[in-house]
């Protein structure tokens, strides 16, 4: 088993998102809000604090305030059919802003069970 994280830029894709990976076998996703480290940081401080902050701000997204986090526990096997229905919603996430995947193995689980049971 592993765990699946998308971090998913396009907030007004979730549901399809969802829906996609209900449709095919995907299920028990969590979802979170969230906020990237750039924008945390360019409401918090100004540009003589950190440096930098300048040059992140003309890259952020002004109507973007928040993303979302999906994770969901799914089988060594569903992985990739799980990025496939991403790309499909969202686009190539090799485009810049269109969101970030990736998963980790699970060592030990506790409390996950199958829908129905």
């Amino acid at each position: 088993m592993k765990v699946l994280f998308f971090v998913l830029n396009k907030t007004e894709k979730l549901d399809a998102v969802l829906t996609a990976f209900a449709h095919r076998n995907i299920k028990g996703a969590t979802v979170l809000e969230s906020m990237g480290m750039a924008r945390l940081l360019s409401r918090k401080h100004d540009e003589d604090e950190i440096p930098f902050l300048g040059s992140l701000r003309t890259l952020l997204n002004p109507e973007r305030e928040k993303n979302n986090v999906i994770f969901a526990v799914i089988e060594d096997d569903q992985l990739q059919e799980a990025v496939k229905i991403i790309e499909e919603v969202v686009g190539d996430l090799s485009v810049n802003n269109s969101g970030v995947v990736f998963s980790v193995p699970i060592d030990y689980s506790k409390g996950i069970f199958e829908i129905g049971n």
